[in-house]
């Protein structure tokens, strides 16, 4: 008997847009700890090691990187080689806890202050000096974006929009955190979030396992916790952390059954450092994130007809795709 992921549709009439991201950032996050001064990059010197990636298979890389990432010599010299030999994108993540000015995060509250209890003049600042040593490390402005934690209010994006920023990665669907954003009805596939079309959406792709599984779900459920555990044990995605290879694939699988376009998988940097990550705890277990990912980035190509693009490619072909608008709804997105 074939498995249920082996019966779903393995070619799709239009072409299957890939994005691969990562969040470039500083060690310390999976600990709790969410420094604001002396951060260590020392991950950031792993990327090279994500070269086959673009270079045997295709894979464009979209480096979504922190103000601790553009403030480190050692970091700067590893983001350039990766955009002048890989031809990654650089992009802008903003962790509001150590992006100047400090204060205006609460730095010392763990976990930080969510975005949309702080003073939008000092958020508006830390995304200003974001974008600053971003734009000087590029030489060119920075036009896509992720914030930290997925925390992004739908009331945020003006603030994005005004600063030049044309897609934006902050949702992560079937997510809703109690003290933060509600994304977990958001659209899978991009969308624009503006009549103007001035600002692109490109959700982390995560699905659930059943249609109106999630709807059915968001209905019953009153406590926001209990709610996002949806992401445990209801969802799929390609997302290689979260999820095993099987799991990859029917995520793949289902998305395009559902008439999905992008595909939008991301890791975090600090992930391909031993240690730096309880998901991560050694080598070995670095070595096996990276044949996973490897793996399923050759069974994309080897099984669809793709097309592997950065964030901005994305945006720049997005006139064409015929996104729609985004859909009604109270929640974040």
């Amino acid at each position: 008997m074939q498995r249920f992921e082996e019966t779903l549709p393995t070619s799709s009439g239009k072409p299957l847009y890939v994005v691969v991201s990562l969040d470039v950032e500083e060690e310390g996050l999976f600990s709790g700890r969410y420094p604001t001064a002396g951060c260590g990059v020392r991950n950031v010197s792993l990327l090279p090691r994500l070269t086959p990636l673009t270079r045997e298979l295709g894979f464009p890389l979209t480096l979504f990187c922190a103000y601790t990432v553009f403030n480190n010599a050692n970091a700067r010299r590893t983001l350039a080689f990766m955009r002048d030999k890989c031809g990654a994108e650089i992009a802008a993540h903003l962790h509001h806890w150590s992006t100047p000015p400090l204060g205006a995060a609460s730095a010392e509250k763990i976990p930080p202050e969510r975005t949309h209890r702080m003073r939008r003049d000092l958020l508006r600042q830390s995304l200003d000096n974001l974008l600053a040593v971003g734009k000087q490390f590029q030489g060119a402005p920075l036009t896509s974006f992720r914030m930290g934690r997925w925390d992004m209010k739908a009331a945020l994006r003006p603030m994005l929009e005004e600063a030049g920023i044309t897609l934006d990665s902050s949702v992560c669907p079937l997510r809703a955190f109690g003290d933060g954003a509600d994304h977990f009805l958001a659209p899978t596939d991009p969308y624009w979030t503006d009549a103007a079309h001035k600002l692109l959406e490109s959700p982390i792709t995560q699905i659930p396992l059943v249609p109106g599984l999630a709807r059915f779900w968001h209905k019953c459920v009153r406590w926001p916790g209990s709610l996002d555990s949806f992401h445990y044990w209801g969802a799929v995605s390609p997302n290689p952390v979260w999820h095993g290879p099987q799991a990859m694939r029917l995520a793949t699988r289902l998305h395009l059954s559902r008439g999905g376009r992008v595909l939008h998988l991301f890791w975090h940097s600090s992930e391909m450092l031993p240690g730096a990550s309880p998901n991560v705890p050694d080598k070995t277990a670095a070595a096996a994130l990276f044949k996973k990912i490897y793996s399923f980035l050759r069974w994309l190509k080897e099984n669809f007809a793709i097309c592997a693009v950065t964030a901005a490619q994305l945006r720049s072909a997005a006139a064409s795709l015929d996104f729609s608008a985004r859909p009604p709804g109270k929640g974040d997105w």
